[in-house]
């Protein structure tokens, strides 16, 4: 008797729809919230850098980068095959799991999206966007798309040979974006008065709005890799939410001990630290495990985001410090607080485990981070030589969306546009001089 054919199941499409529109989400939110971080001078280039990614990497992944991440394996556990190139032999029929594999691939789509928005705001000021135009590309299919194999893929060697868990891209995401931030501003050189001007966030509701527009869509990234309406969805979107607050929490119990303030800044990239480390374990551990998660990273990553001034690297907009270190924190954990329960086998250190799982999560976060931080650098020395990546001087000087876009993010008379205002209502300190 004939095998019956598989049928997506509605409930599961039903939530993974919805999941992927609020990762996709994302992407406009981290705009808003790296938008309002960097100063009036280059809002709009940092809003584009974000949004350019949308459509960069959709065309790379239809094109090639679905196939090889998440096609049969053809190197070993290190690159998918061609098989699917194009989108070939998907069509609204073909089932992956419970759901339609179109949708599948959409869904995995929108995390390659962020991921290389993620690396702008550690060039933010300073970069090239012709040169951005180029290296998105190029990094999506050489950086993002062999790890997401590793890590998802069939025959993925971290997934099924190593045996390190990550449930929804600690490793191709938070720790690929981290890394490759920190190479490329290492390639790209401090910004302009890195160090002896203040370079503060120029609007500070922006960036809390694009905060809660980003754990908005957290909850579709984490509790939508679950693949279906279902327990474990739940489990993750509550652990989502619990790491997300303690995050906050820390963040802001450090800057009051420190700095006598709790900020609205502090509370932003709290939140934002937990949800990062709680990306890779929300399906591996408890509830308690959450909330450690969620207070490690916050506490932790308030302390990384000043090591750029020590060590001397402009990592622009905390992408390594947040990024990078929220990943790795929440990846290791999985070490410690992993739970049967969740993992339907794993367990971690303090749950009996030994060090096994500790040591498999460990092997993985090196191995990542250090192919990412490699091959984006030379990605990135490469482009330099031939092309240039850096703006120039005066275009930094001056401010990116007005050289480059020929746009301003607000009306300061830079354009000369709007109706001109009677001199006698204005004093002199109100006056706004037009730039050249």
């Amino acid at each position: 008797m004939p095998l019956a054919a598989a049928h997506a199941d509605t409930g599961d499409t039903a939530w993974l729809l919805a999941a992927t529109a609020l990762v996709l989400l994302m992407t406009p939110g981290l705009a808003l919230f790296y938008g309002g971080m960097v100063r009036t001078k280059s809002v709009l280039n940092m809003l584009m850098m974000s949004f350019v990614s949308i459509a960069l990497v959709t065309v790379v992944w239809l094109a090639a980068g679905y196939s090889l991440a998440f096609g049969e394996d053809a190197a070993g556990g290190l690159i998918g095959g061609l098989g699917h190139a194009g989108m070939a032999g998907l069509g609204p029929d073909s089932v992956q799991g419970t759901v339609p594999t179109l949708l599948f691939a959409t869904f995995q789509l929108t995390f390659a999206i962020i991921t290389a928005a993620l690396v702008s705001g550690a060039v933010a000021d300073r970069a090239k966007f012709g040169a951005w135009l180029v290296f998105v590309p190029v990094w999506a299919l050489l950086v993002y798309v062999p790890v997401a194999h590793w890590v998802w893929g069939p025959g993925g060697w971290i997934l099924e040979r190593l045996g390190a868990l990550d449930f929804a891209g600690g490793l191709p995401v938070e720790i690929v974006s981290g890394a490759s931030g920190l190479a490329l501003c290492l390639v790209l050189g401090p910004r302009m008065g890195f160090k002896k001007e203040a370079m503060r966030p120029h609007n500070l509701p922006m960036v809390m709005l694009g905060a809660g527009l980003l754990w908005f869509g957290w909850f579709g990234f984490n509790a939508g890799s679950a693949l279906g309406a279902n327990g474990l969805a739940a489990a993750a979107f509550l652990n989502t939410l619990a790491a997300g607050c303690t995050g906050l929490l820390g963040w802001l119990f450090v800057e009051q001990k420190r700095d006598g303030h709790p900020t609205t800044l502090g509370a932003a990239s709290g939140a934002v630290a937990g949800l990062v480390a709680i990306t890779p374990s929300c399906g591996s551990v408890s509830l308690l495990g959450a909330l450690v998660v969620g207070l490690t990273a916050g506490t932790v990553c308030s302390y990384a985001v000043s090591w750029k001034f020590k060590l001397n690297y402009d990592d622009s907009l905390d992408v390594v410090g947040v990024h990078l270190v929220g990943g790795v924190i929440g990846t290791l954990l999985i070490g410690f607080f992993a739970v049967e329960e969740m993992t339907g086998g794993a367990e971690g250190l303090l749950y009996g485990g030994g060090l096994g799982q500790l040591g498999r999560q460990l092997v993985a976060v090196v191995v990542v981070a250090a192919y990412a931080f490699g091959v984006t650098y030379g990605i990135g020395k490469l482009i330099d030589v031939t092309m240039g990546l850096r703006a120039s001087e005066e275009q930094e000087q001056t401010g990116l969306d007005l050289t480059v876009h020929a746009e301003t993010a607000y009306d300061h008379g830079v354009l000369g546009h709007g109706a001109p205002v009677s001199s006698s209502v204005v004093s002199p300190a109100q006056k706004v001089t037009p730039q050249a």
